[in-house]
């Protein structure tokens, strides 16, 4: 059987940590920052845990 490729897309927006968990980037952290407060652009800088009903089909386009 041949080996499961990795979805370059998937790749390129989730990580998994050490433990298993997948991350992702919050939404609106990408351009038009002009109206946006300083407040809302720090609080979107972190990752965050991916919502438990999505982990399963993106750890599989992960290939894990």
């Amino acid at each position: 059987m041949p080996k499961m490729k990795t979805h370059s897309g998937a790749n390129k927006r989730f990580r998994l940590t050490g433990s298993g968990k997948v991350m992702r980037r919050r939404a609106n952290r990408n351009h038009l920052f002009e109206h946006k407060s300083s407040r809302v652009t720090r609080r979107l800088y972190r990752e965050v845990t991916l919502a438990p009903s999505d982990v399963k089909e993106i750890k599989r386009l992960l290939g894990s």
